[in-house]
């Protein structure tokens, strides 16, 4: 509830997130492009026009987060075709969804950058660059939980031996319902994940 107690946090907060799934869903794309596979290329999603990127329920989910400073949000998934990957399918679609998480940690690098220089010295820009750092590193570790859809779940089979692989693909049904189970139900077990990952990494980018 604390955004809500201050309206620029709040705005700072929604312009972070979608900056921050922009860029990740445009890596995506990028990078199965980049693969060998052009179908998000078709569709205009390698761009940074978060308008290519925004998926309607997740927008309200942004909304819903910037008011109460709790709350996830996500892109337009990226297609993506694996067997028109230049390798593995497998391996080429780990790639692909690392590229997402990766890009999220890289802008919250150049944030703490830019914090760490002295440019932006007016406490206005401090205070977006630390809620993009926030933002981004929750992103990357949020999407890097390995339970579908979210890209961790597509790392983890790509990278586990074949049976072990299509075992756990098995399960993907029922990751949704397992997300919703922890956002809604379970938020202490991922306020510990976070506790013991994400924190302790924003907690680095911000010593300076």
């Amino acid at each position: 509830m604390a955004l809500l107690q201050d309206p620029l946090a709040m705005i700072f907060f929604a312009l972070a997130l979608i900056t921050a799934l922009t860029v990740h869903e445009f890596s995506h794309a990028y990078v199965a492009n980049s693969l060998g596979d052009d179908t998000a290329r078709l569709q205009g999603r390698i761009s940074l026009n978060p308008m290519k990127h925004l998926d309607p329920a997740g927008t309200l989910m942004i909304v819903i987060a910037s008011l109460i400073g709790f709350g996830i949000g996500w892109g337009k998934p990226v297609p993506v075709n694996p067997h028109r990957l230049r390798m593995d399918p497998r391996a080429g679609m780990a790639l692909v969804a690392a590229a997402g998480p990766i890009s999220n940690l890289f802008q919250a690098a150049v944030g703490s950058l830019l914090l760490r220089s002295g440019i932006f010295s007016t406490s206005v820009i401090s205070q977006f660059i630390v809620i993009l750092i926030v933002v981004n590193i929750s992103l990357a570790v949020f999407n890097m939980l390995p339970i579908s859809p979210l890209d961790g779940f597509r790392v983890l089979v790509g990278i586990l031996p074949s049976n072990l692989a299509n075992l756990l693909a098995k399960l993907a049904p029922f990751g949704p319902g397992l997300l919703i189970l922890l956002v809604f139900v379970l938020p202490s077990v991922l306020r510990a994940y976070f506790d013991w990952i994400a924190d302790p990494i924003i907690e680095l980018m911000l010593r300076f």
